[in-house]
């Protein structure tokens, strides 16, 4: 007797998506809907033995499960938009600083034309015999500030742009620096300046940034004061 083979009857057998019948993406299986969830759980509620009802704390155990499951699935997602919008709501709140002055951790000023430049100095503990050096572009000294003894804590100090030599200093970038003797040792006290916010740009990974007239791009975290 010889063998039969009928490969048109096994193909008819085979599930195919053109056909009546729904057809489900293999890839899709095993996934369970918010919809499915649901279905299940009013299946369990329908078979259940009357004398024996799902206990409440199962139910809701079965209910966060699952929307935690669905939350995190989301997670990204959520997480990038939440982060474009509070990126868009920065550089909206940044927008309103163009033209004022904040304080920011640097030892470089732009000294405008007929302006002073100020700054703030801190001290971890009492400093005796503060003074203040500030220098041109080139190197050089054009000005001592002579500010005294100092308390724990910050002070605020002004150049009104005058040098030495008591002629009004070139517009420009100068350096700060501090030094006093601290706990009898003369030590570099850190130093703070104020700076014209020319305008705000967004993007990269340094987030919302303030563009500061003569010195560049500083982030919008790193502004201790605004004035």
């Amino acid at each position: 007797m010889e063998g039969v083979s009928n490969n048109s009857y096994i193909d008819g057998m085979k599930w195919k998506k053109d056909e009546g019948a729904e057809y489900v993406d293999p890839e899709e299986q095993g996934k369970l809907e918010q919809e499915d969830f649901f279905k299940l759980l009013t299946e369990q509620l329908n078979m259940q033995d009357p004398s024996k009802p799902v206990e409440n704390d199962q139910m809701i155990a079965q209910m966060t499960s699952f929307t935690m499951a669905e939350g995190i699935s989301g997670l990204s997602d959520r997480f990038d938009q939440f982060a474009t919008d509070m990126t868009s709501n920065q550089a909206l709140q940044a927008s309103t600083m163009v033209g004022r002055k904040v304080l920011v951790p640097t030892d470089q000023a732009n000294l405008e034309t007929g302006a002073g430049v100020t700054g703030m100095i801190a001290t971890p503990q009492t400093a005796q015999n503060v003074k203040i050096s500030i220098k041109d572009s080139t190197g050089a000294t054009v000005k001592t500030i002579d500010v005294g003894d100092m308390a724990q804590g910050t002070k605020e100090f002004e150049w009104d742009g005058v040098m030495s030599n008591g002629e009004e200093a070139p517009a420009g970038n100068y350096s700060f620096s501090v030094n006093a003797n601290v706990g009898g040792q003369t030590e570099e006290l850190p130093i703070q300046m104020h700076a014209r916010v020319q305008s705000v740009s967004t993007g990269g990974d340094r987030g919302v940034v303030l563009n500061l007239k003569g010195l560049g791009g500083i982030k919008l975290s790193d502004v201790s004061e605004i004035s």
